[in-house]
């Protein structure tokens, strides 16, 4: 099992496609985490993100016969993620996230645990102004990391449309959080 590890995504699910299923506990694996922050950055509620990643492995699952392996899995999985984080939000327009209980903390990482949590809320409530349509390809890229051409896979657009959102996306941010 060690060396299958070492497999890309595209050639885990090739096997898993020619009759190992048991093989895409690896994608789960490696794409999970990640989903769920993605996701939940976009509707703020862990516990709907987790469901919506969960309903993401199943529908790539069941569609993993029409990929193709010439592509990046990532930018497939993610647009999957995608798709189905905006059939949720359109779903539950109307329903607010209630906040997170506190963490335990010790008394030495309060002081450092208060002030990350306040430049993180202030980026999070700059970011929360911008509209989906700037913020999702401005967090793709920042934040997960993704190149333009991902992110164009992802949300299916012209890389010039994703430079173009991700520059107003700046400029925007600029103007509702001034660095001070």
């Amino acid at each position: 099992m060690p060396e299958i590890k070492n497999l890309s995504d595209e050639e885990v699910v090739k096997q898993v496609q020619e009759s190992n299923q048991e093989l895409y506990a690896i994608i789960i694996d490696r794409y999970q985490a990640k989903l769920i922050r993605y996701v939940f950055n976009l509707i703020k509620d862990k516990d709907k993100a987790e469901d919506v990643v969960q309903e993401t492995f199943i529908r790539a699952y069941v569609n993993l016969n029409i990929f193709n392996a010439k592509n990046k899995f990532s930018s497939w999985i993610y647009q999957i993620a995608h798709n189905q984080t905006i059939n949720h939000i359109k779903k539950h327009q109307r329903e607010v996230p209630l906040p997170d209980e506190f963490d335990s903390q010790s008394e030495e990482d309060l002081q450092k645990n208060f002030e990350q949590k306040e430049v993180g809320k202030r980026v999070n409530f700059c970011l929360e102004k911008i509209p989906l349509l700037y913020r999702e390809p401005l967090y793709l890229y920042f934040l997960e990391e993704k190149s333009y051409q991902e992110i164009s896979d992802i949300l299916r657009m012209p890389m010039g449309t994703v430079a173009t959102r991700i520059n107003r996306a700046k400029k925007i941010y600029k103007e509702i959080c001034p660095e001070e």
